[in-house]
C-alpha cells in the first residue's frame, strides 16, 4: 500500500483553478465558540478558493459591532436593549460555562497558550481573504443597531431575500 503526499501549496493552487464553490453561513449566535466556528469554516473555505458569504443576524450581529458603541435607536426600550446587549468581537461570551466571564477568560487563555487565533483575529483573516459580510437589516432595526455601530468592512446591509439569493447559488449553506 502506498501513500500519496500532496504539497499544500500545489493542492491549494489546484483548488483555485477549479470552479469555485459558494459557501453561505448564517451567523445567528453571539456566543464566542459558535462565532469562532463560523469564522474557522469561513476562512478555511475562502483559503480553498471558495466564495464565502456570512450573513449576520440577531445575536450574531454582536460579532461585527464595534466595541463600546451605543445603540442608535430613538426609543428608550431599544436603547436599553442595546445597552444591555453589548457588542464587539472581543466581548463575546462562551455558550456554556461562561460563569460571569471566568469560563470565557479561561478559554481565551488556553487558546492563547495553544497559539489559536481569537475571534477578532479570525474576523480580520476572513476580511483579508475576501469573505463577504452581510448585516441583516431586519435584526438591526429590532435591536437598535445602526450602520455606524458596525465595524468597517461590512459589504452590505440587506434582508433575508439577499441571503436566500446567495444561498440558492451555494453548494454549502450553514446555520450557526
Amino acid at each position: 500500500m502506498s501513500t500519496v503526499q500532496l504539497e499544500p501549496s500545489a493542492a491549494l493552487a489546484g483548488l483555485r483553478e477549479a470552479r469555485p464553490d459558494r459557501v453561505t453561513i448564517v451567523v445567528l449566535s453571539g456566543d464566542m465558540d459558535r462565532v469562532m466556528a463560523a469564522f474557522i469554516i469561513a476562512t478555511g473555505a475562502a483559503a480553498m478558493g471558495m466564495q464565502v458569504t456570512m450573513f449576520f443576524t440577531f445575536w450574531g450581529l454582536n460579532a461585527i459591532r464595534r466595541r463600546g458603541t451605543a445603540s442608535g435607536a430613538r426609543d428608550w426600550l431599544r436603547r436599553m436593549f442595546g445597552w444591555l446587549n453589548k457588542g464587539g468581537a472581543e466581548l463575546l461570551p462562551l455558550s456554556r460555562f461562561h460563569f460571569f466571564g471566568l469560563g470565557t477568560g479561561m478559554m481565551k487563555r488556553v487558546m492563547q497558550q495553544h497559539r489559536m487565533p481569537d475571534v477578532p483575529e479570525l474576523l480580520q483573516t476572513a476580511q483579508d481573504l475576501g469573505v463577504r459580510f452581510i448585516a441583516c437589516t431586519t435584526s438591526m432595526g429590532l435591536m437598535g443597531i445602526t450602520k455606524d455601530t458596525l465595524i468597517e468592512g461590512i459589504d452590505q446591509l440587506a434582508g433575508v431575500t439577499t441571503y436566500l439569493a446567495e444561498a440558492r447559488q451555494g453548494s454549502v449553506n450553514l446555520f450557526i
